[in-house]
């Protein structure tokens, strides 16, 4: 009983380091997806992303190709998780990226553990002890305070814009009916199998509709742009791939692997690592400002995570993967 609840201990501090591991990563996103927004639009940006993505989880596809069966009902869920988790929620926040500034697009991202915890505890039934929610407050209070620090009122080109945060803010609901549904399919499957099939039936649905519209526009008379290739520059093209690999296909593995040994509640506070490395690399690398409201808030955050994962209980056996 002592080895498996040691193993159980192992595996959930594993967890939590995967969740950080991808919570960082996912900060790197937004300074990719600015770079390469400046020279082609927001559809074909996150489809080249995802195509870099499919690519980087394909060597995980071949290898599990004949061992992968889905039941109706797990496929139906999984198509689910696809549009919703790539087409839909990467539209939304990437449009939204090209109408505010990459601090503060991940700075929305703060209000997104407070939603997940919340909905796991109403509806996955997962309980959080008193200072589990302190610690979730501190780091969305933190997220808060890094808005503050940098919010100008003007929707103005390189500002911050109510829109922008809205559709921000839009693709996170997306992001949370996502993280929830693609737990179910964890429990009887792996997760590194999970996320690369799930990305590729996305990317599938984001070229449809990306590529559907450019063939179609001699019908229907849409202004909808060609793919871009040679207008693009290399520093663009390095953007997208590390944004695909990284950012996309490493992060996915990382978070489903880590949600399945760790409760999503608990989980959740280490996505409050993006506003901190994407309002870092808004400050360092795009001139963007932070004053002391941010130091404040980022600090917030990053001691939020540190008690959560200290004071992390052992995984139930029953949610281990066999």
């Amino acid at each position: 009983m002592t080895g498996k609840t040691n193993t159980n201990r192992v595996l959930g501090f594993l967890g939590y380091g995967a969740c950080f591991g991808a919570g960082a990563i996912w900060g790197l996103g937004f300074y990719f997806g600015r770079l390469a927004l400046n020279e082609m639009s927001v559809e074909y940006m996150v489809l080249y992303r995802f195509l870099f993505g499919s690519l980087g989880m394909l060597p995980i596809a071949v290898a599990h190709r004949h061992s992968f069966r889905l039941t109706a009902s797990e496929l139906r869920t999984m198509l689910v998780c696809a549009f919703l988790g790539v087409p839909v929620q990467f539209l939304l926040q990437f449009q939204g990226l090209a109408r505010t500034t990459v601090s503060h697009a991940a700075m929305m991202v703060g209000s997104l553990p407070v939603m997940l915890a919340a909905t796991a505890a109403i509806f996955a039934g997962e309980r959080l002890d008193r200072m589990g929610w302190t610690a979730l407050w501190a780091s969305t209070l933190g997220a808060s305070l890094i808005a503050l620090g940098g919010i100008r009122f003007q929707a103005t080109p390189g500002q911050p814009s109510l829109i922008g945060d809205l559709l921000v803010v839009a693709s996170l609901v997306t992001s949370l009916v996502w993280i929830m549904l693609s737990k179910k399919l964890m429990f009887t499957h792996h997760p590194a199998v999970v996320s690369a099939y799930t990305i590729f039936s996305g990317t599938a649905m984001l070229a449809i509709w990306v590529l559907g519209q450019w063939a179609l526009s001699p019908l229907t008379h849409a202004n909808a742009a060609p793919p871009s290739f040679a207008r693009v520059s290399s520093t663009a093209w390095i953007a997208l791939a590390l944004s695909g690999l990284l950012c996309t296909a490493t992060t996915t593995f990382l978070w489903n692997w880590g949600i399945h040994y760790v409760p999503t509640s608990r989980a959740g506070i280490f996505i409050n690592l993006e506003p901190v490395v994407g309002s870092w690399l808004g400050v360092q690398l795009l001139g963007e400002h932070l004053g002391p409201y941010a130091l404040t808030g980022g600090g917030l955050i990053l001691i939020s995570a540190v008690v959560l994962t200290v004071r992390g209980q052992p995984v139930s056996p029953a949610v281990l993967l066999e």
